[in-house]
C-alpha cells in the first residue's frame, strides 16, 4: 500500500490549520493501481473514518467501481483537499428547536493550494496508468478552472496536469501527459437524478479502457 510522508502530512495540516476545515484523510491505495480517483474533499463520515468515500456518495462509488470489475483495494483514492471542509448552519429539530451543525462545503483556492503539495506527490510517486476525476474541483485542480465536468466526462484526454509551483506561488503545467477521464461526482445522483445514467456510461467507457489496456 501506499503512504504518503508524514513530513508531508504534517506540512498539509499546518498549511490548513487556519481554515474552517477539521480532520485528515490520507489518500486510500496500491502503489500500482488500476487507476486513481481524484475527488473534492472528505465529508463528515470520512473524517470521523479516516477513509475516503466511506458514506453514502463512498457506496455509489464502490458501485461504480464493482460495474468495470474492481474494488477498494485496486484503486487509489484521494482528492483536492484531504481536510473537511465546513460551514456553520441550522437544522431544525424535530420539536421545533434550532440546532447548529457543520455542514460540508466546496474546498476554497486557498485549501486547494494549502494540500496541493500532497496529491502533487501522490501523482508523481504512482505514477497511475490513468486518472478518473470525480466532479468538478478534482478536475479543475488538474486540468484548469476552465473544465467543467459536463463537457468533458467520459472523454479521455491525454493532457499535462497542474502542479503548484511554491518558489513562484502558482500553479505550472508538468512536462509529463497523463490519461485523464472526468466524470461525475458519486454525490452528484442523490440531488441531481438524471446524471445517474451520464455517470453510469462513463463507467462504461472506463471499463472499456481497461481492458483494452490488460
Amino acid at each position: 500500500m501506499y503512504k504518503i510522508s508524514d513530513d508531508l502530512i504534517q506540512l498539509g495540516m499546518e498549511r490548513i490549520k487556519d481554515f474552517p476545515v477539521e480532520g485528515f484523510v490520507p489518500g486510500s491505495g496500491p502503489d500500482s493501481p488500476a487507476l486513481m480517483l481524484v475527488g473534492e474533499a472528505p465529508g463528515e463520515n470520512e473524517v470521523e473514518t479516516r477513509i475516503p468515500f466511506t458514506g453514502r456518495a463512498g457506496k455509489e462509488l464502490m458501485a461504480s467501481l464493482s460495474s468495470v470489475g474492481l474494488a477498494r483495494e485496486d484503486v487509489y483514492i484521494t482528492s483536492a483537499v484531504r481536510s473537511r471542509p465546513y460551514k456553520w448552519g441550522s437544522k431544525k429539530e424535530r420539536d421545533g428547536s434550532q440546532s447548529e451543525r457543520k455542514y460540508n462545503r466546496a474546498p476554497t483556492k486557498k485549501e486547494i493550494i494549502a494540500h496541493a503539495p500532497i496529491l502533487d506527490a501522490e501523482i508523481r510517486d504512482i505514477d497511475p496508468p490513468l486518472i478518473v476525476t470525480l466532479g468538478n474541483v478534482g478536475l479543475q485542480r488538474l486540468v484548469g478552472p476552465e473544465a467543467k465536468v459536463t463537457q468533458l466526462h467520459g472523454v479521455l484526454m491525454e493532457t499535462p496536469i497542474l502542479k503548484w509551483d511554491e518558489e513562484n506561488q502558482r500553479f505550472e503545467k508538468t512536462e509529463q501527459t497523463y490519461h485523464i477521464l472526468p466524470t461525475f461526482h458519486p454525490a452528484s445522483v442523490f440531488y441531481n437524478p438524471p446524471v445517474r445514467t451520464l455517470k453510469e456510461d462513463d463507467w462504461r467507457k472506463i471499463g472499456a479502457l481497461l481492458k483494452f489496456k490488460k
